[in-house]
């Protein structure tokens, strides 16, 4: 009995641990084999610089600007609206017309030789005539051009031999004709108030001594 061989189960028990030994290899290799490919996989993104490592390649590149070179370019529409004239016409699109130029100055100054004559007096026994001072005013559109009074009546002596002329309502037409004080004074007596235009001129003792009729204008 002691020099029987080993048992069947005995002699199984080698095969069950090649059997576990080579898939234990094959395990193993697999693993390897994962493990390198793996490896080559990290290898080519490095390569191609997008791994983690490539970081620093990427940042080193030159940032592309969307702005030009030599500073940003302003738009259409701003370079447009500053260079814009400033509009000069009116509201309705139209030019605006220039104002009007005045047509005659009301501030003219009173005029030193020319009367309104009004009435006659021989108030303080001498003869006068009652006039106002004034100067011409603008001329009416279609008419004579007025003579504006100013300030009050007041009182001129005229001589006895004063030479004077007369035009119309005075005298008929419209050429100026010599008259006498006496015609004047009976003219103006039968119509007062009419303010009649004369140019006039004192002599040395403070009388009128000349006195000429405008042409008849009112």
């Amino acid at each position: 009995m002691g020099g029987r061989g080993p048992s069947v189960r005995e002699s199984r028990r080698p095969l069950r641990r090649r059997r576990r030994q080579a898939c234990a290899a094959l395990v193993l290799c697999g693993a390897l084999a994962l493990t390198a490919c793996n490896g080559d996989g990290d290898a080519g993104a490095g390569a191609a610089g997008t791994g983690p490592d490539a970081g620093p390649a990427a940042s080193s590149a030159p940032a592309t600007s969307a702005a030009p070179v030599g500073g940003a370019t302003p738009s259409t529409s701003s370079t447009t609206s500053a260079k814009k004239p400033a509009p000069t016409a009116s509201a309705s699109g139209k030019p605006k017309p220039p104002a009007p130029a005045p047509t005659c100055d009301h501030k003219m100054p009173i005029s030193p030789d020319e009367i309104a004559v009004y009435r006659y007096t021989p108030e303080g026994g001498f003869h006068s005539l009652i006039v106002k001072h004034g100067n011409w005013g603008c001329a009416v559109p279609g008419g004579a051009t007025p003579f504006e009074t100013v300030g009050v009546e007041t009182f001129i002596p005229i001589a006895e031999d004063a030479k004077i002329t007369a035009v119309t309502p005075i005298v008929a037409g419209s050429a100026s004709k010599p008259i006498t004080l006496h015609e004047l004074t009976d003219w103006l007596i039968a119509h007062p108030n009419k303010g009649l235009v004369f140019r006039y001129h004192l002599g040395g003792k403070g009388a009128i001594d000349t006195l000429d009729q405008e042409e008849y204008t009112l």
